[in-house]
């Protein structure tokens, strides 16, 4: 049993964020060292953007719930699991999972090899052990917790230019379509003359029209494509609104305008 002042020695280093670690010699207490983990610069702010990017940090330590929730803390992380063991951490990852959502997980121990395998994104450090390496999906040669980040944007932003070229491309599609079928049929069923908003000059017009915007329009977005649109952490119902004003509109409008502007130079030229 240690005495009174030692139990408040420490307590009070695990309140502060540090790892208590007693000192005896035949079964007398020399003194208490306090273990401290160095929290890197930038950290917390890492947390943050992470946070606005609707991801939730838990941290996952071996150390006693007083130290882990001061360090927790200080780190800026949503929540924390102390005295934490390998069938502990699966469980929390199963729990999580469970419920319906994606984990990630960052680890460089041979405790953290279960876990990682379950995660559905495992970031290994490369200062880890091979266990923990041949666990994760994949292994971060700068050993940073931090580049989950990296990793969480360049993946949303690879879905974002996704979304935002399939958006366009769909209502482009039909918006060119409704813009030269009007034209083209309008020969045989003259009722859809009235339908023929644009004027096109004749069928053969608006086929060639439609034909010569295509191409140009798909060399258009090759750079898009290659570079990606700009990443930005909004809420994913924020960004369908502005993928749906930006792309959808644009996609509607650019056919009517440039089938419109092609269909006159055609003219002319004195392709009818």
């Amino acid at each position: 049993m240690f005495s009174a002042e030692c139990d408040e020695v420490v307590e009070r280093i695990a309140k502060a964020g540090g790892t208590p670690l007693v000192v005896t010699k035949n079964c007398r207490v020399l003194g208490v060292v306090y273990l401290k983990d160095i929290i890197k610069s930038g950290v917390k702010e890492k947390f943050a953007d992470l946070r606005k990017m609707g991801i939730k940090t838990i941290m996952v330590t071996g150390d006693n719930p007083l130290t882990a929730a001061a360090i927790a803390a200080e780190a800026g992380v949503d929540d924390f699991l102390a005295e934490a063991t390998p069938e502990g951490k699966l469980a929390k990852i199963r729990e999580f999972q469970r419920e319906g959502h994606l984990v990630a997980m960052t680890g460089d121990g041979t405790n953290d090899a279960p876990a990682l395998a379950q995660a559905d994104v495992a970031v290994a450090m490369n200062t880890g052990t091979q266990a923990a390496k041949e666990a994760g999906n994949m292994v971060d040669l700068d050993s940073s917790p931090t580049k989950l980040i990296d990793i969480v944007r360049i993946g949303k932003q690879l879905l974002m230019t996704r979304g935002s070229l399939t958006t366009f491309s769909v209502a482009n599609d039909v918006a060119k379509y409704f813009a030269i079928i009007p034209a083209l049929f309008s020969p045989i069923y003259p009722g859809l003359g009235a339908l023929n908003i644009l004027g096109l000059a004749s069928p053969l017009s608006a086929v060639l029209s439609a034909i010569i915007y295509n191409a140009l329009v798909i060399v258009a977005l090759i750079p898009a494509a290659l570079k990606g649109v700009k990443y930005r952490e909004v809420p994913s119902g924020q960004l369908l609104t502005h993928n749906l004003l930006v792309w959808g509109l644009g996609g509607i409008v650019a056919p009517f305008v440039f089938i419109k502007l092609i269909d006159m130079l055609l003219a002319l030229c004195g392709i009818m």
